[in-house]
């Protein structure tokens, strides 16, 4: 039996703009894990099981008369849409398939299921591609990987940057841009998978980042889950009505952004914190004209604890629950900022930054 694992992910700044390309965002890695294992078939019938999914429900919409069920919250969406593209690139490698049993086991909920937001559809994505590019005998190459499960994963949720998919795949702390759709979109109708997985994507960067010496991460988790990709449909509709403040808003959270980075390179943790706070008001400001909820009361409660104990704290992906992120140095008072959040309903998750080594 062979087992691969990929980890959870957080957006710490860049959230929302960097669904457009050239708007760079950062996101982190956690130690807590989908594995997928994988073994050949005894009985000439594959099977996908995971105890976790196991009870998922099925979202839907009424679109005139019809019922249309929504499967962008649906795990196994996921893990087909990774067998599919997986095996195509294998068939394009000549290699012959067979048939197998694939178990999924994940950390990212919660005992009783509630989804904590750190991209387990992404993470069971990229387990499911280095599982089967394993048993198939390829090597695990980390821009195969992220390539082949942004494939399957924009397949399956139609938007979103693919940028939970390189943390991921890469781990430690990453700036990320995501690529050209359109063009991807294009390749993909008019090449061969492997041709397209080979070329260069127009827009992409992935840069790990060092953290600065003494900077700390504290995840809050707010105990109300959120759905990304119905926020994004929201913001997506309403572009062109607000074009002019959303042009603004991309200009300004890239222009943060960089400036974060820049106290990454510079190791200087009071300017990743000061852009942090910018990139919670710009947040705000986004929530505000899209007439949408980023920052939810217990988010808001969450974060200012945090700021009253000298942490830098924002809202985590696409808000509207799910998680909170802070920025600790030596200054913050981490015991009694915890202790506040658990008198609040905030639980704090005691994760860390999950690295993994670079292979190319």
């Amino acid at each position: 039996m062979i087992t691969e694992k990929a980890p959870g992910k957080l957006y710490i700044a860049g959230e929302y703009a960097v669904l457009e390309q050239n708007c760079p965002a950062i996101l982190v890695a956690v130690n807590q894990f989908v594995r997928v294992s994988i073994s050949k078939s005894t009985t000439g019938t594959g099977l996908i099981h995971s105890k976790q999914y196991s009870q998922d429900s099925i979202h839907w919409v009424r679109k005139g008369s019809r019922m249309v069920i929504d499967n962008r919250d649906n795990p196994f969406e996921y893990i087909l849409s990774a067998i599919s593209y997986t095996e195509q690139y294998c068939l394009e490698k000549n290699i012959d398939l067979t048939v197998y049993d694939l178990h999924v086991n994940s950390d990212l909920d919660s005992a009783d299921g509630k989804k904590f937001g750190l991209g387990s559809s992404a993470a069971v994505t990229v387990a499911t591609v280095k599982a089967i590019m394993r048993f198939y005998g390829l090597e695990i190459d980390n821009e195969v990987v992220y390539k082949i499960s942004a494939i399957s994963h924009y397949h399956v949720q139609g938007n979103g940057s693919a940028g939970d998919i390189a943390a991921s795949v890469y781990g430690g702390w990453i700036a990320y841009q995501t690529f050209n759709k359109e063009w991807l979109k294009h390749e993909l109708a008019t090449k061969p998978l492997s041709k397209v997985i080979n070329e260069a994507w127009p827009g992409l960067r992935i840069d790990l980042l060092t953290p600065p010496e003494g900077m700390k991460l504290l995840i809050g988790w707010s105990q109300k889950p959120a759905s990304t990709s119905r926020l994004v449909d929201e913001t997506n509709a309403n572009k062109s009505s607000i074009s002019q403040e959303y042009t603004k808003f991309l200009h300004d959270s890239r222009d943060c952004v960089l400036k974060m980075i820049e106290g990454f390179e510079a190791g200087d943790i009071e300017l990743i914190k000061h852009q942090i706070r910018i990139n919670r008001k710009l947040l705000m400001h986004f929530a505000q004209i899209n007439n949408i909820a980023i920052e939810i009361p217990r988010l808001t409660k969450l974060i200012n604890i945090a700021e009253n104990l000298g942490g830098a704290a924002k809202t985590s992906g696409a808000g509207n629950g799910d998680c909170g992120i802070v920025i600790a140095d030596e200054n913050t008072d981490l015991d009694n900022l915890q202790a506040e959040w658990k008198q609040n309903d905030i639980l704090p998750l005691d994760y860390r930054v999950h690295q993994i080594t670079y292979i190319h």
